[in-house]
């Protein structure tokens, strides 16, 4: 007898037949998702780019990174209170559509997704600076298969995602501590305000090491997978912020008082070189492995943020509906695909500090365009429940959102000056 194919019809509300068959799993709490933001927050700035950024802040680098995490803190306090107002997985898109209107909401969101899969390429191309150290191999082949690996992870669960991040952010933790430790000794023996290019280059590299940053603002697109959601988000991002931001800069500190910024210009992978000064050449290839770990680890996490984004678009109808699909291991394969992909293309682009720099244009944007939108939603929505407030407030007006507004526009400014200039 011959087989009925049955065809499915299309639905009215135009979404794939199959979208809405699984639901994202609600599995994460407040200490999965605060290693979420760790995770993706600690790794590509502090191992991949510390080298980059000494050459223009000096010795003063750990400035840079005081002034980038001062803008973090701004900003994601104002994402804490709209991520505790609004549902959903489109975060960016929600806070801008209510507040300055849909069409720009659709830009702003758009940059996101870019910056995401930007950051994914040059963070891979971090990793591949590494692992070139341990054995010599083509930078860009060796960072499209980290890609195509950690897109493999992804796609298998975000239980398994998490592991794999709960383990390498121990790691590359840990790898900072040790840094600390043995560079502790060492402060005193540089001049720890020596700027080659003035406070200039300060705020040049504090544009470059924003990168590092990156992440805080992706723990509101786990909203859907995190259990008690109003009171987790906001939580996880201050905390993961706070917690990266004071490691950074003692890592800073502590990198250039054992090499002083000349040496730690000088190679691809700066951490290990430190490391290996104090501890012997051993320490080279142990560091070395930590970095591997912590960079193919921000991959990982901000290809998750990024297939979020593009997720929750795609069921606001912004962005192609088969964006939506979530196959039976309950993660949005077709998403996770598309932004592999796509971060795979910036790979090409092979060169680290312009790919960082590209990133951060759109960070800023986004970031000034965010503290915008809860400036206007103070008094737009005013009624509106906000299981969280952003402190300090002259009435309704949220002064931190206008600092994190002012500050993300004048980093912008010298990210798009790196740019031009060819800067990092």
């Amino acid at each position: 007898m011959e087989k009925t194919v049955v065809v499915p019809s299309k639905r009215r509300d135009g979404m794939p037949p199959e979208a809405g068959k699984y639901k994202l799993s609600r599995s994460l709490g407040l200490f999965q998702v605060t290693i979420s933001g760790v995770g993706i927050i600690l790794g590509a700035g502090i191992y991949a780019l510390i080298g980059i950024a000494v050459t223009t802040a000096g010795n003063a680098v750990w400035l840079s990174f005081l002034l980038s995490a001062l803008v973090a803190l701004f900003t994601g306090l104002s994402y804490a209170e709209l991520a505790a107002m609004f549902k959903g997985d489109a975060a960016e898109y929600d806070y801008l559509a209510h507040s300055i209107g849909k069409r720009f909401a659709w830009l702003i969101a758009l940059s996101i997704i870019i910056a995401g899969v930007v950051s994914a390429a040059t963070v891979a191309l971090g990793f591949a600076g590494y692992f070139s150290t341990i054995l010599p191999s083509p930078i860009i082949i060796v960072a499209i298969i980290l890609v195509l690996l950690m897109m493999v992870i992804n796609l298998i669960g975000i239980k398994e995602t998490n592991a794999f991040n709960a383990v390498s952010t121990v790691i590359e933790f840990i790898g900072l501590i040790i840094i600390i430790v043995i560079g502790a000794k060492h402060i005193g023996e540089v001049n720890l305000l020596e700027m080659p290019q003035g406070i200039s280059g300060v705020f040049s590299s504090a544009a470059l090491v924003f990168f590092a940053y990156m992440g805080f603002e992706s723990i509101v697109k786990l909203r859907e997978e995190t259990k008690d959601p109003e009171k987790t988000i906001p939580k996880a991002l201050i905390y993961s912020t706070v917690i990266t931001s004071v490691v950074y800069v003692l890592v800073a500190i502590c990198a250039v008082s054992i090499l002083g910024w000349q040496s730690l210009s000088s190679t691809k992978a700066p951490l290990s070189h430190a490391a290996a000064k104090v501890l012997g050449s051993y320490a080279l290839l142990s560091f070395s492995i930590i970095a591997l770990f912590s960079t193919a680890n921000t991959v990982l996490i901000t290809l998750v943020a990024v297939s979020r984004q593009m997720y929750g678009m795609a069921l606001e109808k912004t962005l192609p509906g088969f964006l939506s699909l979530i196959g039976s291991r309950k993660t949005p394969w077709a998403a996770i695909i598309v932004g592999s992909g796509l971060s795979i293309l910036f790979v090409l682009f092979g060169k680290i500090g312009f790919v960082a720099n590209l990133t951060d244009v759109f960070l800023f944007l986004t970031f000034a365009s965010v503290n915008l939108a809860l400036i206007i939603l103070r008094y737009r929505e005013s009624g509106h429940r906000r299981p969280f407030r952003c402190p300090i407030n002259i009435g309704r007006f949220p002064v931190i959102s206008l600092l994190g507004l002012l500050s993300s526009l004048a980093l912008m400014v010298f990210a798009v000056t790196n740019l031009i200039g060819g800067v990092h």
